[in-house]
């Protein structure tokens, strides 16, 4: 008897660990308190594409703190991509539901036109973390990941490791580059149109 529940006490402990290390991974997710991630699935799955097409793998990417951020952009971002950021815990159920109903009205469309709800947390979930996949599991862990970072960072800091990850061109990632890349100038200095006009080139808007 006491054998089978060292087994069981093994397979229960191997859980726990496999939960909060592989499918939500709790260690990344607090050491984001204190430092921008070295790189994201996102970028690595795009340094893969480009070396398999036989390109260079450089990306450009410059995480800043959110004070280095132009106040343009956070409001043009906020507006485009999850205006209810500071009103949610992760997961924007109201939207969810307006999603659910549009998509529903959309059917039998000839050409239907799909709306998401996922939030900003969620987003950063998954650039971080996750692949670009639709699965069902993929999403379960991009709710459990972003429901995590609610719990332990603060809203400023997720919102300031998403305007450093988010894709803003093939191999451009993150506010910083992309004010440079586009604009030649560093983003605290973006202007209300320049912030518009990146927000608008974020899947989705």
């Amino acid at each position: 008897m006491r054998k089978y529940l060292r087994w069981a006490a093994l397979a229960v402990l191997a859980l726990v660990v496999w939960g909060t290390v592989v499918f939500v991974p709790l260690p990344s997710i607090v050491l984001l308190r204190f430092r921008p991630p070295r790189t994201t699935a996102f970028i690595e799955l795009r340094k893969a594409k480009l070396r398999a097409a036989g390109k260079p793998d450089a990306v450009a990417r410059t995480p800043v703190p959110l004070a280095a951020v132009s106040p343009s952009l956070v409001r043009a971002v906020l507006a485009a991509e999850d205006s209810r950021f500071y009103l949610h815990h992760g997961i924007d159920w109201d939207a969810v539901q307006e999603a659910r109903e549009y998509n529903r009205a959309q059917l039998g469309r000839k050409r239907p036109k799909v709306r998401g709800a996922s939030t900003i947390t969620q987003q950063l979930a998954k650039n971080l973390y996750l692949s670009p996949d639709r699965s069902v599991l993929r999403k379960a862990r991009e709710a459990a990941i972003a429901s995590a970072m609610e719990l332990l960072l603060p809203k400023k800091r997720i919102l300031e490791h998403y305007l450093s990850a988010v894709e803003w061109g093939e191999t451009v990632y993150g506010c910083e580059a992309a004010a440079r890349h586009y604009f030649g100038i560093p983003c605290r200095s973006l202007g209300p149109a320049q912030a518009a006009w990146l927000a608008a080139m974020l899947p989705g808007p």
